[in-house]
């Protein structure tokens, strides 16, 4: 009987390495797994390159790996933003690796590499730093950079229910970047609001299929969250 659904946040975090690149979804802390990331902090790896739309905020979460010394590189699109202490502070250490990414074209290496597409080619960054280094063509006329694929070992994503299958659906915005990262991981990790019974998530609510899933973490968010 397949069930992904795993009883304790240390069966959750359970096999992540050192050195992983960890996808963590949400746009600021919108659909961000908030509870996985505290996980990930009591698990111990360390060396990561974590992708994130931003570099986090304060001094918890991801802020707060980074800021354990648990961060080797982050890939974002915004990595300053209000509250971006903690980034600011390493990178200018040079503690920090960091690549800046637009989120469009992040979100389309991801979904890429999900698809297993190994690169494609977009306008964006061209004629800017960003581009630079990286092959360029022109079609019909106008320039496109490459762009590679965006694979990870680890995904984190935070979906509003899901079913010991690994299906998974999203609540509005919390929708966000969490399924192409979970399409683009060897292990993709939900925490999810409320379980369900296999059948009653109805197929067109099925945001990401229980293929691309491998373990599913109840979090109770209480009465606000019903």
């Amino acid at each position: 009987m397949i069930n992904k659904i795993v009883q304790s946040m240390a069966d959750a975090m359970a096999g992540i390495k050192d050195g992983s690149t960890v996808l963590i979804g949400g746009f600021g802390a919108v659909g961000q797994p908030d509870q996985l990331i505290e996980g990930l902090i009591e698990q111990g790896a360390t060396d990561l390159t974590c992708v994130a739309n931003n570099a986090g905020t304060g001094r918890v979460g991801l802020a707060r790996l980074m800021e354990l010394g648990r961060v080797r590189k982050i890939i974002c699109s915004f990595p300053r933003s209000a509250g971006s202490v903690v980034f600011e502070e390493l990178y200018r250490q040079g503690k920090l690796e960091l690549e800046i990414v637009p989120q469009g074209t992040m979100a389309e290496r991801m979904r890429a590499a999900g698809a297993g597409v190994p690169a494609f080619f977009t306008a964006t960054s061209v004629g800017t730093i960003l581009a630079n280094g990286k092959e360029q063509r022109d079609f019909n006329g106008r320039t496109y950079v490459m762009e590679h694929a965006l694979k990870a070992d680890v995904a984190l994503v935070e979906a509003w229910e899901g079913d010991r299958w690994g299906n998974l659906t999203y609540r509005s915005s919390g929708r966000n970047f969490n399924p192409v990262m979970a399409m683009a991981a060897d292990m993709t990790i939900a925490q999810v609001s409320h379980i369900r019974e296999l059948g009653e998530i109805v197929p067109e609510n099925v945001h990401t299929p229980g293929i691309f899933v491998k373990r599913v973490l109840h979090i109770d968010r209480g009465p606000a969250w019903a």
